[in-house]
């Protein structure tokens, strides 16, 4: 019979010569060790009398396994105790003494919890990603005072001392002046120019915020979008106070002679202000163009008040599809009810009601077109009010099917500026031509209905059409699938019998551009005095005639020099614009294909990079579909412009911060002790 171990684990000395020490592991509480053999000794569960290995001849198994045994519920009989909420599903032993279970108990804690004890707590790194955090997620500065979040900091390490807010803006400060940095040295190593969109916040306290964000192509060829500065204009209203924000980004950003447009938007309509911002940057930025590329209005201002005007314009059934919709979704009863008329009915759509958010058109959209969707399911419901039914026409239906076939092109067209990677210039032409044909047919439309809907919505759109598209025509001639063929293809269709005089337009504003480009890559001209210019010209001269002396070729020279003058090289530009085009595939990078030809079209590749990166939109991508003002929030509105611009500044920049540098920080707020 196999001799038996005691429950301390001290094997009977008849059994087992060579005496083991004491096992104090907590596994020998539930099991029991047995010798099989004179080479095999296994350990047993109390429970459901389970064996496994523990000793083979000279090797010991461990008591992981054991602890899994137990610890994860595989003993059955452990899982059946712990199903009848037995507060223990071990069965205690009997022999052990109270009191050193206890001992053992506090030996447990001090072994589980030696590795806090290790840790050491940094104030200042602490600090630093508290002030990281009020910056990402718009917290106020005065949250560091406030009694539940020192409670909540105290509560993970009792030794975190409160900070006010004078200590936590310096440390947003310090990180604003820190990314700062991080970006000039970015924009030093940007071979090309800048472009600049500005933006208009205001406040309830009549203080404007002029926000500068700008566009460009750093040594990789690789996009970026970045607000630069946001300057507090006491007085918004007044026609020179826009040229002050954009002198201060110049001065504070150094981009003497490297704006290379400026976009605004549509809140900067008067004339004088345009003209004194041309002014401006002819004087900042004369090189390019005389200084005066600037886009007078924002691609996504552009679509929204589109949008805008057409939602207007059908408010009634708008309101009255808002109300069936609010109707639906504010109660579990009707949902359910809504559901089972949906399956009875085997409606085909996917799409779920949805109440739209008026400050984002989009939403308004989105809630439209399910609604229009199931709308047969509406029908079968009991929707009445006081006012007898508020269910929509058939006839309304069919208008706001109408009205969503408008809407999506301009939802199609806004969503491109909420894509991950920053959108180049050449992408919008295609979607603005479109819009403005489709538009042109609709308003001639012979349908009464479709008619009145798009008149005023091809009026608005116009308007940025007129303003935008050779700027945009330029952008997609740099894009070498299309060049200038789509201008010709769309332009005929858009202009008709007018289309070569516009096609012309375009033809010259992207010759003039390149020869800009070619002018300032010349050297600087070197002038000589008449004495030196004289000797010259003898020696040429005398070469000449030495030249037809010697082998009687004079007529040939001149019959050469005929032809080189008469059929000179052609420039880069038009080498480039009498090439095949690329196919067209999907996930095209024009970036990075001129960044493979800046070889062979080193002064072009350059005017590309620049057009290429041409910002159309004023606004950020979250911010695409807003229809209401921006404005700076109350609390905000309160601090000082420096400490303003650090929030809104470092907000932007650290979207882009290095993960190695934000695990570093990280790790940084504790160190362990050696």
């Amino acid at each position: 019979m196999a001799a038996l171990i005691d429950n301390n684990g001290t094997p009977n000395s008849d059994a087992q010569p060579n005496k083991r020490r004491r096992k104090k592991s907590v596994v020998w509480e539930h099991f029991t060790v047995e010798n099989i053999d004179a080479d095999c000794t296994r350990a047993f569960c109390k429970q459901c009398k389970k064996s496994f290995a523990y000793i083979t001849g000279s090797k010991l198994a461990g008591t992981s396994h054991l602890k899994r045994h137990i610890a994860l519920g595989i003993c059955p009989v452990s899982k059946l105790n712990k199903e009848k909420n037995q507060s223990s599903p071990y069965i205690p032993n009997p022999k052990t003494n109270g009191s050193a279970d206890a001992v053992d108990r506090k030996r447990k804690r001090r072994r589980a919890t030696s590795g806090l004890t290790a840790i050491s707590f940094d104030q200042e790194s602490c600090s630093h990603e508290i002030a990281k955090m009020i910056i990402k997620h718009d917290y106020p500065l005065h949250i560091v005072e406030n009694p539940g979040f020192v409670r909540f900091a105290r509560a993970l390490h009792p030794q975190y001392n409160s900070v006010n807010i004078n200590m936590i803006e310096a440390h947003v400060v310090n990180i604003y002046l820190r990314e700062k940095q991080n970006l000039l040295s970015l924009l030093a190593g940007a071979p090309g120019r800048i472009s600049l969109s500005l933006d208009l916040w205001t406040s309830d306290k009549t203080v404007g915020y002029a926000i500068l964000t700008g566009q460009f192509v750093d040594c990789d060829w690789n996009l970026h979008r970045r607000i630069l500065s946001v300057i507090t204009l006491p007085f918004p209203d007044s026609e020179s106070a826009f040229n002050h924000a954009v002198a201060a980004c110049f001065t504070d950003w150094c981009f003497e002679n490297k704006l290379f447009t400026l976009t605004l938007n549509q809140s900067f309509s008067s004339e004088t202000i345009r003209a004194n911002l041309r002014g401006l940057l002819s004087i900042k930025n004369s090189v390019i163009v005389n200084g005066q590329l600037i886009i007078g209005s924002c691609y996504a201002h552009a679509l929204g008040s589109t949008a805008q005007d057409a939602l207007w314009s059908m408010r009634n059934t708008l309101e009255k599809v808002r109300r069936i919709v609010k109707y639906v979704i504010t109660s579990e009863v009707h949902r359910e009810k809504f559901a089972e008329v949906k399956q009875k009915l085997q409606v085909p759509s996917t799409k779920s009601l949805v109440l739209d958010d008026q400050t984002n058109w989009n939403t308004t959209y989105e809630m439209l077109l399910a609604a229009s969707e199931l709308k047969e399911v509406f029908y079968f419901l009991d929707i009445s009010d006081t006012q007898n039914q508020i269910i929509p026409s058939m006839d309304e239906w069919r208008e706001v099917e109408t009205l969503c076939t408008y809407l999506k092109l301009l939802h199609d067209a806004a969503s491109i500026l909420t894509a991950e990677v920053n959108p180049t210039s050449n992408t919008f032409f295609h979607e603005v031509w479109k819009i403005q044909l489709e538009l042109m047919h609709a308003a001639r439309s012979p349908d009464l209905f479709t008619r009145n809907l798009t008149k005023p919505l091809k009026d608005r759109f116009d308007r940025y059409w007129k303003d935008c598209n050779l700027v945009l025509a330029v952008a997609v001639v740099m894009d070498p699938r299309f060049k200038m063929k789509l201008v010709e293809f769309s332009f005929s269709r858009i202009y008709e019998n007018e289309a070569e005089t516009w096609i012309k337009l375009v033809d010259e504003g992207l010759h003039e551009l390149y020869l800009d480009y070619v002018l300032e890559s010349l050297p600087p001209p070197t002038f000589l005095d008449e004495a030196s210019e004289s000797i010259i010209k003898a020696e040429i001269s005398q070469d000449d005639c030495l030249l037809s002396s010697a082998d009687g070729l004079s007529d040939f020279d001149i019959y050469i020099s005929e032809i080189m003058s008469s059929n000179q090289m052609k420039s880069e530009l038009d080498q480039y614009l009498e090439e095949s085009l690329l196919p067209r595939v999907q996930d095209f990078d024009a970036l990075g294909l001129w960044k493979l030809n800046r070889l062979k079209y080193p002064t072009l590749s350059r005017m590309a990079s620049d057009v290429l990166s041409i910002p159309v939109s004023t606004v950020a991508p979250d911010s695409v579909f807003d229809t209401a003002e921006r404005k700076m929030d109350s609390f905000r509105s309160t601090l000082s412009p420096t400490t303003l611009e650090a929030l809104v500044c470092s907000k932007d920049w650290l979207k882009y911060e290095s993960p190695d540098t934000s695990l570093d920080m990280q790790t940084a707020i504790v160190s362990v002790e050696r």
